[in-house]
């Protein structure tokens, strides 16, 4: 039995009904995937940073030092940063 209905508009947009936004815990700007599973897609909320981007903000290319959590914290800040600057 499906949860919802959305109708597709000219433009091919969708809006995700309320239900399943609250069951995903989607919000503005949330990401979703598209998967194709057999004869079915399935639409899911997707992870906002993949573990290779988060390895890449901690540990950067080449053998890892050791590192403060401060100083991890402060690397992924920077990561995230420069990946979503405006410009």
């Amino acid at each position: 039995m499906a949860i919802a209905h959305s109708r597709l508009t000219a433009q091919g947009q969708i809006s995700v009904p309320a239900e399943v936004r609250r069951r995903l815990g989607l919000a503005p700007g949330s990401v979703l995937e598209w998967d194709e599973e057999g004869e079915q897609i399935v639409v899911r909320r997707s992870a906002q940073y993949s573990f290779q981007d988060v390895h890449r903000a901690v540990f950067g290319k080449g053998k890892p030092k050791r590192q403060t959590l401060k100083e991890l914290k402060a690397g992924i800040r920077q990561h995230i940063r420069r990946r979503h600057a405006r410009g």
